[in-house]
C-alpha cells in the first residue's frame, strides 16, 4: 500500500508541474501534440519485488530441482537454511543477520518511438534500450558450515511496447503501456567451500515482459517531459552452477556433492521489479 501510494504521489505531483506550461501553449499548437515520432531518454530508481530466497538442488542431473543434498550422515546437508541476500557470515542466522539483501539501484536508458493521434486518443509503439543496475542475491548455508551464494543482475536490455493513452486536447498525455523485453544477464557465484569445484553453465539470454503507465507533457513545441512506472518481469531459468566433490576426498570437508556433480540454482528463476522513472523526449 505504501508502495503503490508514493507512485499515485509521485504522479499527480509530475501533472501538477507540466500542466502550467503544457496548457499554456494555443489550441492549434496542442492539436499537433503527441503524433509522429520522437527520440528520448531517461533514468529512474529499480525496487526489487521480494523473491522466494531458497536454493534447490538436481543431485541426478536429470532436470528436475526436487533433490535434497545429503551430509555424509545421511541428513539434509543445507538445514541450516537460506535468504534472499548475500551473505555475511556461515550462518544464516549469526547475530548481525546472517544477510544483506538485495540491492535496488538506478536504471538508464534511451528511446525510439511513434505516436498516432487520432482526436484526443493516441495509439503508439516504442523500443527502448538499457539497463538497471539492481542486483538479486540468493545464498545457502550447509551445515559444515560454508555458504553458496548466487548473484545476478542485467548486463543490457532491449524493450519493444505498445501504449495507447488520452489526451485532453493535446498538452498532457495520459496512457497505460505493456510489452515484451530481451535482457541479457550477468551472473555470479561464490562459495566458501574451497573443497569442491563449482563451475557456472548454460545462457545469460533471458526474455520477459513490462506493463505500465504514465504521464507526458508537453513543455516546448518539440519537447515533452514525463513521468512513468513500469513493472518488469525477466524468466532467468537457463543459468545454473555444477558442484563437483573430488573422488579422492575420503572425508571431504565440504558438503558431498558426489563425484558425479550436483547441479544447484536459485528456485525463484524471476528478477523483477519496479521502476519510477523520468523521461525528456523530442518530437520530430
Amino acid at each position: 500500500m505504501q508502495r503503490k501510494t508514493t507512485i499515485m504521489a509521485a504522479l499527480a505531483t509530475a501533472t501538477m508541474l507540466a500542466a502550467a506550461p503544457a496548457m499554456a501553449q494555443d489550441t492549434g499548437e496542442r492539436a499537433t501534440h503527441f503524433n509522429g515520432f520522437y527520440i528520448g531518454a531517461g533514468g529512474g530508481y529499480d525496487v526489487q519485488s521480494t523473491g522466494d530466497g531458497t536454493v534447490e538442488f538436481d543431485t541426478d542431473r536429470n532436470g528436475n530441482y526436487d533433490n535434497t543434498v545429503l551430509n555424509a550422515g545421511g541428513g539434509n546437508a543445507f538445514a541450516p537454511g537460506f535468504c534472499d541476500g548475500f551473505p555475511r557470515s556461515n550462518t544464516p542466522s549469526n547475530p548481525p543477520p546472517g544477510c544483506k539483501g538485495d540491492k535496488d539501484r538506478g536504471e538508464y536508458f534511451g528511446r525510439i518511438g511513434y505516436d498516432r493521434r487520432m482526436g484526443n486518443f493516441v495509439l503508439g509503439a516504442v523500443l527502448e534500450g538499457g539497463k538497471t543496475d539492481a542486483v538479486d542475491r540468493t545464498t545457502a548455508f550447509s551445515g559444515t558450515p560454508h555458504n553458496y551464494s548466487f548473484t545476478r543482475g542485467v548486463d543490457w536490455m532491449a524493450a519493444a511496447r505498445l501504449r495507447a493513452g488520452y489526451t485532453p486536447n493535446g498538452g498532457i498525455l495520459f496512457y497505460a503501456t505493456g510489452g515484451g523485453v530481451y535482457a541479457n544477464m550477468k551472473h555470479g557465484f561464490f562459495t566458501t567451500n574451497t573443497t569442491s569445484t563449482f563451475t557456472q553453465q548454460g545462457s545469460d539470454d533471458a526474455w520477459g515482459y513490462q506493463a505500465g503507465g504514465g504521464i507526458e507533457a508537453m513543455v516546448t513545441k518539440q519537447i515533452s517531459i514525463g513521468l512513468e512506472y513500469l513493472y518488469t518481469d525477466i524468466n532467468d531459468d537457463k543459468t545454473f552452477v555444477t558442484a563437483v566433490t573430488p573422488a579422492s576426498i575420503a572425508n571431504p570437508t565440504g558438503v558431498p556433492f558426489g563425484t558425479g556433480g550436483t547441479n544447484l540454482r536459485p528456485r525463484d528463476q524471476s528478477f523483477n521489479y519496479h521502476a519510477i522513472r523520468g523521461t525528456v523526449n523530442f518530437r520530430f
